[in-house]
């Protein structure tokens, strides 16, 4: 058995938001779902696409301006404060956090300068993306064809990408894994672990955040939602994520400069 992971600064990414820490409380930054909270605008950290660091520093300042130290919470007190406060990250933002430190391992330079960023349309719009790249990326940028190409199985590397979409409901269902680790074996792709930002209905008010699942593959010529997809112990329709692949249009993409 083979194992292949994603760049060591790209798993730095994940951890810092997996297990996100102020003083000596840990906890995964929750899921933030811009459509649903509503909010347009504002500080990256506001619209679900705060890095690690912003998410820190107001966290930082919501301590303080309640007048509580870094030693006087714990974990379940921490992630309170951030869904209450309505701080977390959306799957785009995880991805793109994660896929911009894995360009920059390879030598590419930051995701930005290679993104074609589609909703930008005009000469406004292209002037906001180059201050907010991260804010204006999201799960139809990544699998838009300028940007990704849809690949098979057999070519699955680390740092490709899972898009789920829809064309039937306002994009609420658009969602994206990134592919982390990779198990082979005779060459060929038996295991895929992704992760990604989510909340399930059954994570209630304060277990949603970060996720991490894997794909069985038992026939790189099958489709991926005919793999066993396993989550929190789940399988079939239990599987909240394997569900909402079956219901979407699922690709497996790698960006087109990776």
């Amino acid at each position: 058995m083979n194992t292949k992971l994603i760049s060591d600064s790209a798993i730095a990414v994940i951890n810092q938001y997996k297990n996100f820490q102020v003083g000596k409380a840990i906890c995964s930054v929750p899921y933030y779902n811009n459509k649903v909270k509503g909010v347009r605008g504002g500080l990256r950290v506001e619209v679900g696409k705060g890095s690690p660091k912003e998410i820190y520093e107001e966290v930082k300042m919501i301590l303080v301006k309640e007048k509580i130290t870094d030693t006087e919470i714990n974990s379940e007190q921490l992630k309170k404060i951030l869904v209450d406060n309505n701080i977390g990250i959306d799957c785009s933002g995880f991805a793109y956090y994660i896929l911009n430190e894995e360009s920059k391992s390879r030598g590419k330079g930051s995701l930005d300068k290679h993104i074609h960023f589609i909703r930008a349309t005009n000469i406004f719009a292209k002037f906001i993306v180059r201050f907010k790249p991260e804010a204006n990326v999201d799960v139809l940028t990544f699998a838009d064809n300028k940007n990704s190409e849809v690949i098979s199985l057999e070519q699955v590397g680390c740092g490709d990408m899972i898009t789920m979409t829809s064309s039937t409901n306002n994009g609420e269902r658009n969602h994206i894994l990134v592919i982390n680790q990779i198990e082979y074996q005779n060459f060929k792709p038996v295991t895929l672990h992704y992760v990604h930002a989510v909340a399930w209905p059954t994570d209630g008010e304060y277990g949603h955040g970060i996720h991490e699942g894997k794909i069985e593959i038992s026939d790189t010529n099958k489709n991926l939602t005919e793999q066993r997809w396993v989550e929190n112990d789940k399988i079939g329709a239990e599987n909240y994520t394997f569900a909402r692949a079956q219901n979407s249009q699922t690709e497996l993409r790698r960006l087109a400069f990776l």
